[in-house]
């Protein structure tokens, strides 16, 4: 047979039959359902679905999904029944405290205290009924099994990621541990993929939603497109390296380094300042990030309303910010929205937080 490009719509089996067909020697195209839902003509049916694949497939500017090899779904499941086991052990620390609160057993969410729930249920003097206590004992034996497998499963990640060497490169950074390197590994698709960086942000979904039209840009939230636990697992890990940042010294000039440092000396000195303007590190004179107290972490002040309409502004440009009398009170960097003071004293531009 001669070799022909075959575009089976990308779902459920897509991969397996993907290999099957690549196996006789054509050249498979997976695309996502979202990129071949504009070429279908008014009614959904099997033939305009067809139509709708090939008509995609023939694009020159189409993007195709790769066809992933047993052994990288076999990988990639670890990840899926971890959460899978993860979302059950939630259940379980949710239900103990919502049963035990009908009898008068008070005890803070979370899953910290997940041992206090299970002693108060464990303990012979509690003021639990006797018929409620084997119902909640298999409750808690539930909660201990689902523990333990995810142990188990945490032990076979970390095996994986000291085999993998592109794993072992990836936890060089800060912030990314085990399971995000191997996840890395496993769930993203291969480097040659993207053309740049940026290009595996919007991959993730970590790039502002467009909906842009006459030149005029307009930004929104994250889009929050693909793979959404790698997504989540990094963005875990950016925040812990934000959180931690005093402890890791590797990881200080990638949380703002010196500017966040004089942030804090500045809330230690304004502890119970509520209002008014600050800059960075001194005690309020000359330019600076206006920000409301907050405990002197700083924060960029949202434009008016009335400058908000305006809206015309490019990133970056110097417009002026007017106060509540309508005269002209600072000159700032436009920033997506946000009114940015310049601060000639950091190094990391009018947004160096």
């Amino acid at each position: 047979m001669q070799p022909h490009d075959v575009a089976p719509p990308n779902g459920q089996q897509c991969h397996f039959w993907g290999r099957e067909i690549g196996k006789l020697g054509h050249d498979v195209r997976l695309i996502p359902p979202a990129y071949v839902k504009p070429f279908v003509k008014r009614q959904k049916n099997d033939m305009a679905d067809a139509e709708a694949i090939c008509e995609a497939a023939m694009r020159p500017t189409m993007r195709f999904v790769p066809v992933k090899s047993e052994e990288t779904q076999g990988a990639a499941m670890v990840f899926r029944v971890r959460e899978l086991l993860i979302r059950q052990r939630t259940q379980a620390i949710n239900a103990l405290p919502g049963h035990l609160t009908e009898f008068g057993q008070i005890v803070p969410q979370g899953a910290a205290n997940a041992s206090r729930l299970i002693a108060i249920v464990e303990d012979p003097e509690s003021d639990l009924p006797a018929g409620a206590i084997p119902t909640l004992k298999a409750l808690i034996a539930v909660l201990t099994h689902l523990e333990a497998e995810i142990r188990k499963l945490d032990a076979e990640i970390a095996r994986r990621a000291k085999e993998n060497d592109v794993a072992r490169r990836l936890m060089t950074v800060p912030g990314i541990g085990p399971l995000i390197a191997t996840a890395i590994a496993v769930l993203a698709p291969p480097p040659e993929t993207f053309r740049k960086a940026r290009d595996f942000a919007a991959w993730l979904g970590l790039v502002p939603r467009q909906h842009s039209t006459g030149g005029k840009q307009r930004l929104g939230a994250t889009t929050r497109m693909g793979e959404r636990s790698l997504r989540r697992l990094l963005i875990l890990g950016a925040n812990s390296v934000i959180i931690k940042r005093h402890v890791h010294a590797a990881a200080r000039h990638l949380a703002g380094g010196d500017a966040v440092a004089q942030a804090s000396d500045a809330g230690a000195r304004r502890t119970g300042q509520q209002d008014g303007t600050h800059c960075l590190g001194l005690d309020g004179k000359g330019p600076g990030l206006s920000s409301s107290g907050c405990d002197g972490v700083s924060r960029a002040s949202v434009a008016r309303t009335s400058e908000r309409k305006k809206g015309k502004e490019k990133f970056g440009a110097t417009v002026v910010r007017r106060d509540q009398g309508n005269q002209p009170a600072t000159k700032c960097h436009r920033a997506r929205g946000v009114d940015v003071e310049p601060d000639p004293r950091t190094p990391y531009g009018p947004c160096g937080i």
